[in-house]
């Protein structure tokens, strides 16, 4: 299984592509695959039909997956994008930190 460097819930920039330089949180990841799916942005839209009777289908706008690489963690304390280090603390615990201002993300 690959490990990616970055979690549910957490705030990033996209570095490349049409939504470059847009902010958003992390919906969801997909280790296996690499990628994520970031909220309000890389918008694709999607041919629905309609399921039940008296159902609307047409076309809907959803978030698009891409690929971990493509984005980075903003940090919540300094604000800017950073890469993401690892620390081991006292009491046996792993955590992450940024590497610009060295606080926990």
């Amino acid at each position: 299984m690959n490990k990616l460097h970055v979690k549910t819930g957490d705030t990033v920039v996209i570095l490349s592509g049409k939504s470059r330089g847009s902010k958003g949180k992390v919906l969801e990841v997909s280790p296996k695959e690499g990628k994520v799916i970031v909220e309000g942005c890389n918008m694709v839209t999607k041919h629905v039909k309609p399921r039940r009777m008296g159902e609307q289908g047409g076309i809907v706008k959803a978030e698009g997956a891409l690929y971990a690489c493509k984005v980075q963690v903003v940090c919540p304390h300094c604000n800017k994008p950073t890469r993401v280090g690892h620390k081991l603390y006292e009491d046996g615990t792993k955590g992450r930190v940024c590497k610009k201002c060295g606080e926990s993300l």
